[in-house]
């Protein structure tokens, strides 16, 4: 968190990006049936490549000692993304408060969301960026941080494996209804309790810088269930309740009262996503230590 995403070149996610989209051009061709086995075999096998490399460098870790955990922690680093998500959103924060659209468009286009931009007015540019900062707790923080936890860098690599296949793949859309299929099912899975956990934290991080922890958790009852992602609206319907503003992706979703978000509010999204993530990270690390003690003791 304190040292930042490393460049393109040197990072493990943008490799991994890399991996799949190559195996995108071989396997996605075919029969319905062909394009799911080769969207699933694409991201079963990186993924399985990306827990060996994980496990390699666990091990040269353990062989230097002391010095070891530096090494897994610098590998660790690179498969979180928390500043980075931080530092795009309030680039789109910028570009609005000069009131250059054309460059927020671009900017969150390029940083935050695929869907298409051409046509967001400030209120939609705003809302997908407070969107992306919700939601990105879970994927960009605190999946990676338990899968860690409980499987070490193996577990955490393999994570962001499936995480960045259903980011390109998982679209309901031509060839990629059925080839990006496995990779979306898995990560449902995966941040089923994670996701659960970024919510949770979501609200105490509202407490904590003054937002509405109420209205947070008002809205996500009422509104978690309206996205197609079983775990994407928890984290925005608390996000947009705790701002008290309307988060939508028009023709998808609608979540929260009151108008659209505008610059202001990424800030305050961002407020309440820096005091969430050091709320799951102490959450987490007391379940893990709990855990622990339990299995000692039960020893």
């Amino acid at each position: 968190m304190a040292l930042g995403d490393p460049p393109n070149r040197y990072h493990p996610v943008a490799w991994v990006g890399r991996l799949l989209a190559a195996g995108r051009g071989l396997l996605c061709r075919g029969s319905p049936a062909g394009l799911f086995a080769g969207g699933a075999a694409l991201t079963i096998g990186a993924a399985i490549v990306a827990g060996i490399a994980g496990a390699l460098v666990s091990a040269l870790a353990v062989r230097l000692g002391p010095a070891g955990v530096f090494v897994e922690a610098l590998a660790l680093s690179g498969l979180l993304s928390l500043r980075g998500l931080v530092g795009a959103a309030r680039a789109v924060a910028a570009d609005l408060d000069r009131g250059d659209m054309g460059a927020a468009r671009r900017t969150v286009a390029y940083h935050l969301v695929s869907r298409p931009t051409a046509e967001l007015d400030e209120g939609h540019i705003a809302s997908a960026a407070v969107e992306s900062v919700a939601e990105n707790l879970t994927d960009g923080l605190l999946a990676p941080a338990c899968f860690f936890l409980v499987g070490g860098l193996a577990g955490a690599a393999a994570y962001r494996v499936v995480n960045t296949a259903d980011s390109m793949f998982g679209y309901r859309e031509g060839v990629l209804e059925y080839f990006g299929k496995a990779a979306a099912r898995l990560d449902d899975v995966l941040n089923l309790i994670p996701a659960r956990v970024a919510t949770l934290s979501l609200v105490a991080g509202a407490v904590l810088v003054g937002e509405n922890a109420r209205g947070a958790l008002a809205i996500l009852r009422r509104d978690r269930g309206r996205t197609e992602s079983p775990n994407a609206g928890w984290t925005m319907a608390a996000m947009a309740g705790a701002l008290g503003v309307v988060l939508e992706k028009p023709g998808a979703y609608r979540l929260g009262d009151g108008a659209l978000p505008v610059a202001a509010d990424i800030e305050r999204a961002v407020r309440v996503l820096r005091a969430a993530a050091g709320v799951s990270l102490v959450l987490t690390a007391t379940a893990v230590l709990l855990g622990e003690r339990l299995l000692r003791l039960r020893a």
